[in-house]
């Protein structure tokens, strides 16, 4: 028996609607898993999450840099400071180099000029401790930039003799 052939025109007709279904569902399929991403990309941009001892999940605050500035600021200023002044004969590189880390172009002048003068050569020699007493800082904004100015009061420790 022979099988009779069907149009050939309602064959090619029947392809193309199945090809067209195909093609219009994978590019809706592919907006939406972008929509997706997308979404969920902004979402973890906008919010961080921390795990609790206890294995759950705690969702943290995002702030904005300026909210926290002067806290920061403060405390980099004050860690600059302790690493700078609160120096002995064991730790002096260690603390200079970590505070280095921390300052600019200006602050390695003031290593330098420190170093021209023999300051550290002394701490080595006479086996002196500089201990920080007290560091106060303000800070002020002017015209989006910052300024501070910082009193550090600390101790030479020569042995018997302590100056201040």
């Amino acid at each position: 028996m022979k099988t009779p052939y069907k149009n050939i025109y309602a064959v090619l007709k029947l392809n193309r609607f199945i090809v067209l279904a195909v093609v219009i569902c994978s590019v809706f399929s592919c907006t939406f898993s972008l929509w997706m991403a997308f979404s969920t990309n902004q979402k973890a941009l906008n919010s961080a999450f921390a795990i609790n001892t206890d294995g759950s999940i705690i969702p943290l605050k995002l702030v904005t840099q300026k909210e926290n500035f002067r806290v920061e600021a403060l405390a980099h200023l004050d860690l600059f400071h302790n690493y700078f002044y609160n120096i002995d004969a064991s730790n002096y590189e260690r603390n200079l180099e970590k505070a280095l880390w921390l300052g600019n172009s200006s602050v390695d002048n003031l290593y330098r000029q420190k170093k021209a003068e023999g300051v550290y050569n002394r701490l080595l020699q006479y086996s002196l401790v500089q201990k920080v007493l007290s560091i106060d800082t303000q800070i002020e904004e002017q015209n989006g930039t910052y300024l501070f100015k910082t009193v550090t009061v600390f101790e030479i420790n020569r042995g018997s003799i302590i100056d201040t």
